[in-house]
C-alpha cells in the first residue's frame, strides 16, 4: 500500500502508527504535482482516498486525464460531487464532470455518511463513490480533444442553448448549424440534455469540417 500525504505534521504521527506495518509506505508530496505512475512503479493500482474536499475535482481528473493504469477508483467525496459523478443527463447537476467522470469510467454513488461519524462534525454530508476505470471509451470518437471542447462548451454558461453556447469553440455560426445538422441534434436544446452520444456525434462532425 502507498499513500500520499503532503501535510509535514502528519508525517512522525504515520510513521509511528504504521511502524508494525512493512505493507505500508508513504510518500511525502503533493499529488497535484507527483509523478503517480513514477510512484507506482507503472504497476496497475487501486485508489481509495479520502479527498481533500477543496481539491476533489482537480485530484479525481488528474487521475483520469493522464490514463493511469488504475481499475478502479473508490473514494469520499462531498455529497454533492458525488451526485454530479452519477447524474444523468437531463438533471439540473448534470455537467462536465458528470460528462468526463462517465467517460472514463463507470461511477456508482455506494452510500452516504453523516456528517455525526467525523468529529468535529463537518457542515456537508459526504458519499463514498466507486469508479470502475473502463478499458475502452463508451463511445467512438475521431479526436477525444475535440470532443472535451464540446463538452466544456456547452457548461460554460448553462442558461445558453447549445447553438450558442457552440460560439465558445471557434466555430462560426455557419459551421455550427453544418456540426448540428450533421449530428442531429436540436440547436435550441441546453448543453444539460446532452448524452456522452450526442456529445460524441457532435465532436466527431465537426471534426469532418476539417
Amino acid at each position: 500500500m502507498t499513500a500520499v500525504e503532503l501535510d509535514d505534521h502528519l508525517l512522525p504521527v504515520l510513521d509511528k502508527t504504521l511502524e508494525h506495518y512493512d505493507n505500508v509506505r508513504v510518500v511525502h508530496g503533493d499529488i497535484l504535482r507527483i509523478d503517480i505512475e513514477e510512484v507506482m512503479n507503472h504497476q496497475p493500482f487501486t485508489v481509495c482516498a479520502n479527498l481533500p474536499y477543496y481539491i476533489t475535482t482537480p485530484i479525481i481528473m488528474k487521475l483520469l486525464e493522464q490514463k493511469l493504469p488504475i481499475k478502479r477508483i473508490v473514494v469520499m467525496v462531498q455529497k454533492e460531487v458525488a451526485e454530479r459523478m452519477v447524474a444523468e443527463p437531463g438533471h439540473k447537476i448534470y455537467g462536465a464532470l458528470s460528462v468526463s467522470v462517465q467517460y472514463y469510467t463507470k461511477p456508482q454513488m455506494l452510500f452516504e455518511i453523516s456528517p455525526k461519524c467525523f468529529m468535529p462534525a463537518p457542515e456537508v454530508t459526504s458519499a463514498v463513490v466507486a469508479m470502475d476505470v473502463r478499458q475502452k471509451p463508451p463511445v467512438d470518437l475521431l479526436d477525444e480533444k475535440r470532443f472535451f471542447q464540446v463538452v466544456k462548451a456547452a457548461f460554460q454558461q448553462r442558461r445558453k442553448t447549445f447553438s450558442n453556447a457552440l460560439k465558445n469553440t471557434g466555430m462560426s455560426k455557419e459551421q455550427i448549424a453544418q456540426v448540428l445538422e450533421k449530428a442531429g441534434i436540436d440547436g435550441k436544446r441546453r448543453g444539460e440534455t446532452l448524452s456522452l452520444q450526442e456529445f460524441a456525434d457532435v465532436a466527431n462532425a465537426w471534426d469532418a469540417l476539417q
